[in-house]
């Protein structure tokens, strides 16, 4: 096994404990994704003055505004993606935020005209047919768990937003001179959120900041900033394809930790939605390669 896919196989472990950690710290999920970008915008900064100061300075106006749109996208995503974790459970949740790069594949095709083969609408429909059944075992335990998943839904639409302007950016802008840029301007955001819905900053449990410090460290830096160094040197068709193991990792690790187990509805809906997106990019992803 090369080097470039045992870090892939590690990022995809990284993030699935992101859902869990979430679960376990007792704080306001808008703290909780303040924390979280603020914590990783920390962290790097001084890496990024160190290695990319020349290449920061030297960022063209356009680029900067391009960031800051990334950031507001990934900042939505990371406040609806964990306030679903209060409604519904780790295993619709994730699931359901899964389901990004289909959202990815039609606002491709709708806005840069990029060509969607009959895979990829197979998957589409498959993966809707397993959003539509999770939906339905939602809506049979409550509407607070249907909510959820309609949390979640958004998120992956928020999410989908900051890879389509990130792919464009990446072109020109290194790795950490962009996670900087944009983890920093979404770090803002979250908590200029935080203040004015007047959530306190400070005076949580020490575990609920060991919590939050675990989420900035493994799933945002090690987990993410793998995943996207991955593509750098891996097709995005697997990358896409290996992010796939997330739901399956944070589903069993939310049985062991959090004893959550998923029902049918969860289950049968998963399996859907993750083979759906497999049969769109297995093959009919060779499109999605020029991120």
């Amino acid at each position: 096994m090369s080097q470039q896919h045992l870090n892939l196989i590690l990022g995809v472990i990284a993030v699935s404990f992101a859902a869990v950690l979430i679960r376990l710290a007792d704080a306001p999920p808008l703290v909780i994704a303040a924390y979280r970008l603020c914590l990783a915008s920390l962290i790097l900064a001084p890496l990024a003055w160190l290695h990319s100061r020349q290449e920061l300075c030297r960022l063209a106006r356009r680029d900067i505004i391009l960031a800051v749109a990334s950031g507001a996208f990934l900042a939505l995503h990371f406040a609806l993606w964990i306030a679903s974790l209060s409604y519904t459970s780790v295993a619709t949740s994730v699931v359901l935020v899964t389901v990004t790069p289909i959202f990815v594949a039609v606002a491709s095709y709708l806005l840069f005209h990029e060509r969607l083969t009959r895979q990829a609408i197979a998957g589409i429909v498959v993966c809707l047919a397993g959003a539509a059944l999770i939906g339905y075992g939602n809506w049979q335990i409550g509407p607070e768990s249907l909510f959820g998943g309609v949390l979640a839904l958004l998120g992956a639409l928020a999410v989908a937003g900051y890879l389509l302007i990130g792919r464009r950016l990446r072109q020109q802008v290194g790795l950490l001179s962009y996670a900087f840029l944009v983890y920093g301007s979404a770090a803002v955001m979250l908590l200029v959120a935080v203040l004015v819905r007047g959530y306190p900053i400070v005076g949580y449990s020490g575990d609920t900041y060991i919590m939050l410090v675990l989420l900035a460290v493994v799933p945002q830096l090690m987990g993410h900033m793998s995943l996207v160094w991955a593509l750098r040197f891996v097709s995005a068709t697997l990358v896409t394809i290996a992010v796939l193991g997330e739901p399956v990792g944070a589903t069993v690790l939310a049985f062991l930790i959090l004893e959550e187990v998923p029902t049918w509805s969860e289950i049968v809906g998963g399996v859907l939605i993750l083979a759906g997106i497999f049969v769109a990019f297995r093959r009919g992803g060779a499109e999605m390669e020029r991120e």
